[in-house]
């Protein structure tokens, strides 16, 4: 099939590569067609085999109590690997598994792999299920020892037999080189063909078998970033972890996906529809609510000098008067006590402290003295306006509505994305919609993604403002 590689299986304790462990490991190293070494262990997981797990394959935790860890066999598993492709059933389980248990012993294991469900799934198109069992049923293969890790190699390689003598060894070549090329080890189970995802911007949505979607993304190249998710070295992992990954391999059955013009509209759309979808596996967008931000008085004498308000409360037309943006009054609190510290501003002022008279901070000399006439409300109330400088909303830097145009010359497709006070009103795509946003009137609901993403585009040093359209003149648009 290939001039060298190795078939192997693992068993562990579980699903999970970061928190289950490998119990067995089994390999044969084939070259030029022949096996050259062959080579089995039980490993010691350090952490309890589930009886789940033990009924399954029928090692218990008797059996590895002495046997070697992992970081003990892992120079035998190197040597069996090195200038070999790793071959295995479903070999994104496999991978990931190795890959973390030779992170723990710090080793960077580098290897090319060949998932050989995806070889059967190119050799059989006809059938639906490439799951072992279902191709031992197929074939007519047995073993006495299925879910034990020689068992299922030798099945492997039974089956590798079996059509090397069907199609050939030059059509098991070509199908397994062109699984290698795509340097990616698709899910099985995965119905939409990758090829069928367009190389645009746009927003990419995982299903499972349900109605919501697991995940949510966005790309400048769709089918480029849906790929990563599959890459057999794990690239995407770095941003979701590879527990997160392996979870949606598993569960992953359909891609949908909606184009965009450029990466401004697949920020915009991805932040969106995760809100609205609540995908399991987006945590991060998901988190809006109970954002809140400190609204300083504008007379100084006023008490307490700084009133928290929600979201509900923010009118972005007043940003200049709010200060930070807060997930949590705790997270608002402890930002106010540490500016207070560090400027020695009077926190019976701030509200982070009752009373009258002398605050306790001014005893112990870190109050300027505000609170018992040693500083006056119009000083403490400018030195107040410093401390939070760097925590100030922006003010919308503009007279009413604006436009940023996105263009792909590639699919000729143009968005307009009409914004107002940091508020995101619509995303258009010909003069008719244009006209029907500028006139419709709406409340303006606050984002926090989305005033980063503008902040980001407009307001941020060397900021390209290509694009950008004025619609205080309507002619300019």
């Amino acid at each position: 099939m290939l001039p060298c590689y190795v078939v192997l299986d693992l068993e562990t304790t579980g699903a999970n590569p970061v928190h289950d462990r490998v119990t067995e490991i089994a390999a044969v190293r084939m070259e030029q067609g022949r096996e050259v070494a062959r080579w089995s262990t039980l490993v010691n997981p350090g952490i309890s085999i589930p009886p789940f797990i033990q009924n399954l394959t029928g090692i218990d935790n008797a059996m590895v109590a002495d046997a070697p860890r992992f970081e003990e066999v892992a120079p035998r598993l190197l040597e069996l690997l090195a200038g070999a492709v790793l071959v295995a059933h479903n070999v994104r389980f496999d991978h990931g598994f190795l890959k973390n248990e030779f992170e723990r012993a710090r080793i960077d294991l580098r290897v090319k792999v060949l998932c050989t469900v995806l070889l059967s799934r190119k050799l059989y198109p006809q059938h639906r299920s490439h799951g072992l069992d279902a191709i031992m049923q197929r074939h007519g293969l047995h073993t006495q020892e299925r879910h034990r890790a020689m068992g299922d190699v030798e099945m492997v390689l039974a089956w590798l037999q079996q059509a090397t003598q069907e199609f050939g060894i030059d059509t098991l070549q070509a199908r397994a080189s062109e699984l290698l090329a795509s340097a990616s080890s698709v899910p099985s189970q995965l119905e939409t063909p990758i090829k069928s995802i367009p190389d645009t911007p746009g927003v990419y949505l995982f299903y499972g078998e349900g109605p919501l979607p697991l995940y949510i993304g966005k790309s400048v190249k769709l089918r480029s970033r849906v790929m990563s998710h599959f890459q057999a070295d794990h690239s995407a992992a770095k941003e979701m972890g590879i527990a997160q990954e392996m979870r949606i391999a598993q569960e992953i059955r359909s891609v949908q996906w909606r184009e965009t013009a450029g990466e401004l509209g697949a920020l915009l759309l991805e932040s969106r529809l995760v809100k609205q979808m609540q995908p399991v596996y987006n945590r991060q967008l998901r988190r809006q609510n109970s954002l809140c931000a400190w609204r300083l008085s504008a007379e100084p004498t006023a008490r307490p000098l700084l009133t928290l308000v929600s979201t509900d409360d923010m009118d972005p037309r007043r940003f200049d008067s709010l200060y930070g943006l807060y997930r949590s009054k705790r997270q608002a609190l402890e930002v106010l006590r540490s500016l207070a510290a560090e400027h020695a501003l009077c926190p019976q002022a701030l509200g982070l402290e009752s009373g009258k008279g002398r605050c306790f901070a001014q005893q112990i000399g870190k109050c300027k003295g505000l609170c018992c006439g040693l500083e006056t409300p119009e000083h403490h109330h400018l030195r107040l306006q410093l401390a939070l400088a760097a925590h100030r909303l922006k003010a919308w830097p503009f007279p009413g509505k604006v436009g940023l145009r996105e263009h792909d010359a590639r699919t000729d497709r143009t968005d307009i994305h009409v914004f107002e006070h940091w508020c995101h009103l619509a995303t258009v795509h010909d003069e008719a919609e244009l006209e029907q946003a500028l006139q419709t009137s709406r409340a303006l609901a606050f984002d926090l993604d989305s005033y980063r993403m503008l902040v980001k585009r407009l307001l941020a040093p060397g900021a390209a403002t290509s694009g950008l359209i004025h619609f205080t003149d309507r002619g300019s648009a």
